[in-house]
């Protein structure tokens, strides 16, 4: 669990390629510089962690590329003490992400495998999301919200109505949605019943799918 000078001066040029490919939000920035990404890939990737780069976590799943996480934590606007839902809690970077913007986030992972694997992981490196789920994504928690913000880091054909329900007004979501390649999509609810929908270009995610395994 070491995060030596070599790693942190590593994670400032990580901080400034983000810069470079148009990365703006500070708050995003300080917390891609103080998340060691090293801590949360498997020893063989560790060489290469701050690379802009996904890699394999295990279970059929990866680790987003440092931009897409900065690139998603700021569509989403993050405040200090806003209530953050995260579908899909993977290797746990991009939750410890938004912990370092000192969101209170609620994360939901249907993987046992990596469920049990990044538990033991927050407990390590002394993560605390405000809740940390085996569950279902496609249902979302409603027991908990609405939410400020929703953040869904798999790629969704369709952007589920359950989680629509469960975004406060004002509130924002971030989804990438389609089938080979998806498209990043913001949506802000204005109102009970309208969402305005934005679209920010082509990303790769794993997919998204209903249930738990």
């Amino acid at each position: 669990m070491e995060d030596n000078y070599i790693h942190k001066g590593k994670r400032r040029q990580l901080v400034n390629l983000l810069r470079e490919k148009g990365i703006t939000d500070e708050r995003v920035l300080d917390a891609i510089n103080e998340v060691p990404r090293h801590l949360f890939l498997d020893s063989g990737f560790l060489e290469h962690a701050y690379q802009n780069k996904a890699f394999p976590i295990g279970a059929g799943q990866t680790i987003s590329h440092p931009y897409t996480v900065a690139f998603q934590s700021q569509l989403l606007e993050v405040m200090p003490g806003q209530r953050i839902l995260e579908i899909g809690t993977g290797s746990g970077y991009q939750c410890a992400v938004l912990i370092k913007m000192k969101a209170q986030v609620y994360t939901i992972e249907r993987q046992n495998e990596l469920y049990k694997k990044t538990t033991q992981l927050f407990k390590k490196l002394f993560y605390r999301p405000r809740k940390f789920v085996f569950g279902d994504g496609y249902k979302g928690l409603p027991d908990q919200g609405p939410f400020d913000g929703i953040i869904v880091t798999c790629g969704a054909t369709d952007i589920p109505k359950a989680l629509l329900a469960q975004l406060k007004i004002g509130g924002r979501m971030v989804i990438p949605v389609g089938d080979d390649s998806q498209i990043m999509t913001l949506i802000v609810r204005e109102s009970e019943s309208k969402f305005v929908k934005s679209t920010f270009g082509e990303f790769r995610f794993v997919p998204f799918l209903d249930g738990k395994e």
